[in-house]
Formats: C-alpha cells, sequence, structure tokens
C-alpha cells in the first residue's frame, strides 16, 4: 500500500514546474525513467510501483513535439502499470490555436491531441488558459481548467497603477481581459489587428481610449512577439503613459525576446507554465503557478471544488 495519497511524475521538460508541485504538497516526486535511443525514439518506464495509486504526470506540450510523445508514454504506460487513475496536468496545452477549421483542408489538431490523450487512457486533465474555452468540449472526461487571474490579479494589484486601462491585443481575447477590467473596475481598451500572415501584423488601430493612461495589455500566449510590441507601439503613439504585458504562457519563439527587449513595453509578465530564462531579459518577469496547481491537486483528491480559486 503506497504512503502517499497520490503520485506525481514528471516529463523531461517539465521536472521545474513538477518539483515545485511536490514541494508544495509535502510529497517526493516519483522514479520514472525516460531512456532515448540513437534514432531519437525514447521509452518510458517507472522505477516504482503504481499499482492502486493516483497518477498525476505534470507535462506541458509545447515544442518540440517530444513533449507530448512523452506524456502519451506516460499515461500509457502508467495505465498499464495498473495505476488506479491518470491526470495529466499540462499547465501549457500545445496545439491549441489549430482549434477549428479556418480554412479548407487543415487539421484540427487540438481535437487530435485530446483524441491522443484520451486514447492513452488518461482519466482527467489538469491544464492552465486555453487558447480556445471551446477545446474543454474535445475532451470527454473531466478536464479542470485553471485560470492564471489567480496569480496575476495580485501582481496588478501590488503594482498600484492609477489611471489604468486594461487591453487586448486582439478582437480574440475580449472576453478574457473583460473579466480583468470588471474587477477592476477600469475602461476596457482593444486592438483591431489586420494580418499579412501568420505571425505577421500588417496594422493595428486601437478602439478605446489611453491618452495619459498606464496600460496593462492581456493575453493567453506570447509568440514571436510581434502583435503584443506592435500593441504597446500603438499605445505610447496614442499617448498611454506606460505599457505593460501579462501573458500566461511565453512561448517566446525568436526573436521575441529581441522585440521586447526593444519595445516601448515596460515590463512583461508571464507565468511558468513554459520554462524561460528570465537572464535573456530584464524586461520579463515570471511568476510559478505551481502553488495553484498542487492546491487543485489537493482538492481534486479530497473531492473538493476548485472554483474558490477563481478571482474572475
Amino acid at each position: 500500500m503506497s504512503n502517499q495519497p497520490f503520485k506525481i511524475f514528471s516529463g523531461t521538460k517539465s521536472k521545474y514546474m513538477a518539483l515545485e508541485i511536490a514541494k508544495n504538497l509535502g510529497v517526493e516526486l516519483g522514479q520514472m525513467n525516460i531512456q532515448r535511443f540513437a534514432d531519437g525514439e525514447f521509452q518510458v518506464s517507472y522505477e516504482e510501483s503504481v499499482r492502486g495509486d493516483e497518477v498525476y504526470l505534470v507535462q506541458s506540450t509545447f515544442p518540440n513535439s517530444d513533449n507530448l510523445m512523452e506524456l502519451l508514454l506516460m499515461v500509457d504506460a502508467a495505465k498499464r502499470a495498473s495505476a488506479k487513475s491518470v491526470t495529466a496536468v499540462i499547465p501549457y496545452f500545445g496545439w491549441a490555436r489549430q482549434d477549428r477549421k479556418d480554412k479548407p483542408r487543415v487539421s484540427i489538431a487540438a481535437k487530435l491531441v485530446a483524441s491522443m490523450l484520451t486514447a492513452a487512457g488518461v482519466d482527467s486533465i489538469i491544464t492552465m488558459d486555453l487558447h480556445a474555452d471551446q477545446i474543454q468540449g474535445f475532451f470527454d472526461l473531466p478536464l479542470n481548467h485553471l485560470l492564471a487571474s489567480s496569480v496575476f490579479i495580485p501582481y496588478i494589484k501590488k503594482l498600484k497603477l492609477k489611471d489604468m486601462v486594461i487591453a487586448s491585443p486582439d478582437v480574440g481575447g475580449v472576453k478574457r481581459v473583460n473579466s480583468y477590467a470588471k474587477y477592476f473596475n477600469v475602461p476596457l481598451v482593444m486592438c483591431h489587428k489586420q494580418r499579412a500572415r501568420a505571425n505577421v501584423v500588417e496594422k493595428m488601430t486601437i478602439i478605446g481610449d489611453v491618452q495619459d493612461k498606464n496600460v496593462i495589455l492581456i493575453d493567453d500566449m506570447i509568440d514571436t512577439a510581434g502583435t503584443i510590441c506592435t500593441a504597446a507601439q500603438v499605445m505610447m503613439d496614442n499617448g498611454a503613459k506606460s505599457v505593460r504585458a501579462i501573458a500566461s504562457h511565453a512561448i517566446m519563439s525568436d526573436p521575441a525576446t529581441e522585440r521586447i527587449n526593444k519595445s516601448a513595453l515596460e515590463e512583461v509578465v508571464f507565468t511558468n507554465s513554459i520554462p524561460y530564462d528570465t537572464s535573456r531579459s530584464d524586461k520579463v518577469k515570471i511568476i510559478s503557478v505551481a502553488g495553484l496547481i498542487a492546491d487543485t491537486i489537493e482538492r481534486i483528491h479530497q473531492h473538493e471544488s476548485i472554483s474558490s480559486q477563481y478571482l474572475v
């Protein structure tokens, strides 16, 4: 019989997060081995029994796709080792931008990933700030959708900004940003962008007033930082006092760091759902969500509600 109420294991690239979650819960991180072969193939094996245990597997599925494949093999191995239940803890759910057919003859990758996780045998999912809420409907199993606002709102409060406005860098993020604006009882500003192609913004205009305002741009992720840096510059050109950005997931593909360093942004705040080396930029700050995830695991184990965690 296990001495722990549950066991936590980690994939290769999310071990920093898993260690912090385990520490918050007062348990040891489970022993697992990922053996890699010369051709790039790898094998997952648990180095301790998981028979009859509640197993939580921590792995964000950011690029490259090895992170997703590791998670699938971890789920499969746990099920074959007779785990009582397997919960995939995916702080950043990758492939989420492909959530619908926006043109003919394209895949819906988010649905495919959901199907693969289900086929592997996962019993439930814990994730945070999905790119699109409808992805929750791609799963026919329990999905606990956490909100980074639980850690971002206390940070914004500490800034004690006067004349603050909350802004969305695009139309798609208005629902998310509106919840922050209502919470702080401040105006909402929106950017309307026209793309030349993926990751390239051709034109951006502001809907709302930013004159003499301290602007906080809120998004779910920053990839190449083209949109967020363009939005910041447009805000400053329209008379803003300062512009900050807050985003849940630091994808930060090149040349994102360079763009942020040269931008009008005063600071950019992320969670640690994806690892990022802050020594690359003085403007980037990271807030941990390990405590939030640990609390969620504890609540799930105790069959308690997690909705009280939500501030907005």
